[in-house]
C-alpha cells in the first residue's frame, strides 16, 4: 500500500489536531518517499517520536523526480512493500510533485490510502468569505515581472466575469514582492484575501480586504508561508 500522509503547516500545531490513525501508518512502515530528507525527518518525529529515525529508508521524490530514479522504491513495492508519501507541508500531491508516484501505483494496482489532513489551499479558501462551490488553484504565478502582471489581471477578469475564487501562491521569501504588485495592478475594489501562518495558534494571519484597504495596511510577509486569493 502506499499512505498518503499529511504533514503540519505550522510546527506549532497541536499534535490532538490530528488524527491517531497517522502515527498508526507512521509506525507501520519504515518506506517513504519524501520531497526533502531534513523536513520528513522532522515531521516523523512529531507523529511519533519513539520511532527511530536510523530505521527510516527515505527516497527523494521531488518536481524533477522520475520513474527511473524511484525505481528501486518501486521494485520493493512490487514485492509487497508498504510507502508512505509525505508532503512537506499540508496534504500530499497538492502543490506537490507526489502525484508521480500514485499514478504509477494505480498502473500496477498497488492500493493508495489518503490520510486526511490540513490543506493550506483549502483552508485559505473556506476562510476568505469568498465562493467555495467554484474556485481555481493556479500554483504560482511568473516570477518574470510581464508574465506576472498578465496574469494577475487574467486572474482579475476571472474572478469578474466567472465569479469563480482565484487562488495562488509564492516562495515565501518573494511573498512581500507579490503584494506590491497585486496592489499595484489590481483595481482598488478587488478583493483579495491573505492567510499566512496558517495554524500557527500564536501567528497566524488571515484577512480578506479590497486592494484599497491594503494599499493602507501593508502585511509583513517576507519568509512566512501564505496563500493568496482572489473573489467576490
Amino acid at each position: 500500500m502506499l499512505f498518503l500522509l499529511p504533514a503540519y503547516l505550522s510546527e506549532n500545531t497541536s499534535i490532538t489536531h490530528f488524527s491517531p490513525v497517522l502515527k498508526d501508518y507512521i509506525m507501520q512502515t519504515d518506506y517513504f518517499f519524501v520531497e526533502n530528507e531534513k523536513t520528513a525527518r522532522k515531521v516523523v518525529k512529531f507523529f511519533a517520536p519513539e520511532k527511530k529515525q536510523s530505521d527510516l529508508k527515505l527516497f527523494l521524490l521531488d518536481k524533477y523526480t522520475e520513474n527511473k530514479d524511484i525505481k528501486e522504491a518501486q521494485e520493493l513495492m512490487l514485492k509487497g512493500q508498504d510507502f508512505g508519501l509525505l508532503s512537506e507541508a499540508g496534504l500530499p500531491c497538492i502543490a506537490d510533485p507526489g502525484n508521480l508516484i500514485v499514478k504509477w501505483c494505480h498502473e500496477k494496482n498497488i492500493r493508495v490510502v489518503p490520510i486526511s489532513g490540513p490543506s493550506s489551499i483549502i483552508l485559505a479558501l473556506i476562510s476568505s468569505g469568498f465562493n467555495g462551490q467554484e474556485f481555481s488553484f493556479n500554483g504560482y504565478l511568473p516570477i518574470e515581472k510581464g508574465e506576472k502582471k498578465k496574469q494577475i489581471l487574467q486572474l482579475e477578469g476571472l474572478v469578474q466575469r466567472t465569479g469563480y475564487s482565484q487562488i495562488f501562491m509564492e516562495t515565501p521569501y518573494r511573498n512581500n514582492a507579490l503584494f506590491e504588485d497585486l496592489t499595484k495592478f489590481l483595481s482598488p475594489n478587488t478583493k483579495l484575501c491573505i492567510a499566512a501562518n496558517i495554524n500557527d495558534p500564536e501567528h497566524e494571519f488571515i484577512k480578506t480586504k479590497t486592494i484599497k484597504e491594503w494599499q493602507k495596511q501593508k502585511p509583513e510577509l517576507h519568509k512566512i508561508p501564505a496563500v493568496f486569493v482572489l473573489g467576490k
